[in-house]
């Protein structure tokens, strides 16, 4: 009947074609019944506001395996409730997304697999680039996700990882809302961009051409991050490249995330023989973009493995 509103059969239909907007809706719809389930298992505590985050992104990424659209209240719930038993079950400080990540394909993997891909994007582009920046690398990198190493990444206190993940959490549901008429950006060829320009930056370093490529597509006020006071321009980066390379060091690209104006390149650091603890075994540029220029960089190296 004209006027009301959509029932929950219809709108999983509908997220499950693709249609923008609709898994938004459910997200609304049942959040109450979901953080409801949190409490219950794990109590008030940012544990429960854990769970139900990590819950919402397993539905952005299996809406497509409900098989009674009428039911997806109940199976909602249930993913919240398996998140949380999860957490109880897994040793102490060991995030979900690191507990699934060794058998589960990637949530980047998953999402480009799903109709609701670029719509799903484009809701986190909607977001305050901090927000952005933390819930990219908890969901979609590959050395970075617990809280720990996002706060030493990113240069602020966990509570603030905390903060900024919950607030996107709540902000996700509105904005995939909002996204329901608009133009999505290819997000497939804006990944595939920065993965070419990835590896021609470290190939050109290779080469003694990394000052070319500053000059072509960083800032010359580009900021480097995480030494105190910014360090500006190109000289500190330019020092830094040719010394790892004068050492032997070399990188190799492994992971690429990218938004609108921010930019993750994670590479595995490849050590001379002779010196095979020179670096730490990976690290993480994280970039700020504007009018397609590198204006910050912030690199974290993760600790080598106990």
């Amino acid at each position: 009947m004209s006027g009301q509103p959509a029932s929950d059969a219809e709108l999983t239909v509908r997220a499950q074609s693709g249609e923008a907007g609709a898994l938004g809706i459910l997200l609304e719809r049942h959040q109450a019944g979901m953080r409801a389930v949190a409490l219950a298992v794990l109590g008030h505590g940012p544990d429960a506001d854990d769970a139900v985050q990590d819950a919402v992104l397993i539905a952005l990424r299996r809406i497509g395996d409900v098989r009674d659209p009428a039911a997806v209240g109940p199976w909602l719930r249930m993913i919240v409730r398996n998140a949380c038993r999860s957490r109880l079950r897994a040793p102490q400080g060991v995030e979900l997304s690191e507990r699934l990540r060794a058998t589960d394909p990637t949530p980047e993997q998953l999402i480009e697999q799903h109709a609701l891909r670029d719509w799903v994007w484009r809701a986190i582009e909607d977001l305050p680039a901090p927000t952005r920046l933390v819930l990219m690398l908890r969901h979609f990198s590959t050395t970075t996700t617990s809280y720990e190493q996002i706060a030493r990444a990113c240069g602020v206190p966990v509570g603030t990882v905390r903060s900024r993940l919950s607030n996107g959490r709540a902000a996700l549901a509105a904005a995939l809302r909002a996204t329901a008429d608009s133009a999505y950006d290819d997000v497939g060829a804006r990944t595939e961009a920065s993965r070419r320009q990835g590896l021609e930056t470290l190939a050109e370093a290779e080469q003694g051409r990394f000052e070319k490529v500053l000059a072509e597509r960083w800032s010359p006020r580009v900021a480097m991050l995480g030494f105190g006071e910014p360090i500006i321009g190109h000289g500190f980066l330019l020092r830094g490249m040719e010394g790892d390379l004068a050492a032997g060091v070399r990188q190799r690209l492994r992971h690429v995330v990218a938004s609108r104006d921010i930019v993750i390149w994670e590479t595995d650091l490849i050590n001379p023989p002779d010196d095979p603890e020179h670096c730490p075994p990976a690290s993480s540029w994280l970039m700020t973009l504007k009018g397609g220029l590198i204006q910050s960089l912030r690199l974290y190296h993760a600790p080598r493995p106990v």
